[in-house]
């Protein structure tokens, strides 16, 4: 089975043991329809990270009070701000879809975020891979929401990575992103390779590990 058809199993809540054949082929045709329509893009910036106690860290100009962002970030000195989405045709997809077949749109919503994390897992292992000659390395991705990490940080993110104009991705008043299949994340640069799953801390089984999110 695909990974990505797994994946998209799993955010629908159905173990991958007890997905029977129509599940499994309503999802497949889904992934397929979904990858028609993605335009998958993303950008991203290094600035200097500096930590504030262990409560608050500063990227750049911004300064961000967040426990959970602070223990994911200690002895780093630099971060990547990185942004991504699968575009505006994603969304139109899922909405067009939802008229007509729910049980289809949810499935395509699955898909969507199962995409959308393996392009995120691609871009960051090439960020990771050129970081890796100047003996630096990653840290898994912190996205706003994540903890203590406020939603709202989103908006200087997006703003500090010129978003709109780079990948044409946008916030609404409410802090919603648009187009909605998109995300924003904080990854640590440390000297020390941690060897941290590039697909995060679900993928690790570590409970004990400080940089945990």
């Amino acid at each position: 089975m695909d990974k990505k058809v797994q994946e998209a199993i799993r955010y629908l809540g159905i173990k991958k043991d007890a997905a029977d054949a129509g599940v499994c082929a309503l999802v497949e045709s889904s992934l397929q329809e979904l990858i028609k329509e993605a335009q998958p893009k993303s950008v991203c910036r290094i600035f200097e990270l500096q930590e504030l106690g262990d409560r608050a860290v500063q990227i750049g100009k911004l300064k961000i009070d967040s426990r959970s962002l602070a223990r994911n970030l200690k002895n780093c000195h630099r971060a990547v701000l990185f942004g991504a989405t699968l575009g505006t045709g994603t969304d139109r997809l899922i909405t067009r879809t939802g008229l007509r077949d729910m049980a289809r749109a949810v499935a395509l919503q699955a898909c969507a975020a199962a995409l959308l994390e393996e392009y995120c897992d691609q871009c960051q292992e090439e960020i990771g891979r050129e970081l890796e000659k100047e003996g630096e390395y990653l840290r898994p991705r912190f996205s706003p929401g994540y903890g203590d990490f406020d939603i709202s940080y989103q908006k200087p993110i997006m703003r500090m990575l010129d978003c709109a104009k780079q990948i044409g991705l946008s916030m609404t008043d409410g802090c919603m992103m648009t187009p909605t299949k998109s995300v924003t994340a904080v990854i640590g640069i440390s000297p020390v390779k941690e060897h941290c799953p590039v697909q995060g801390c679900e993928a690790c089984g570590s409970t004990d590990c400080p940089y945990r999110r």
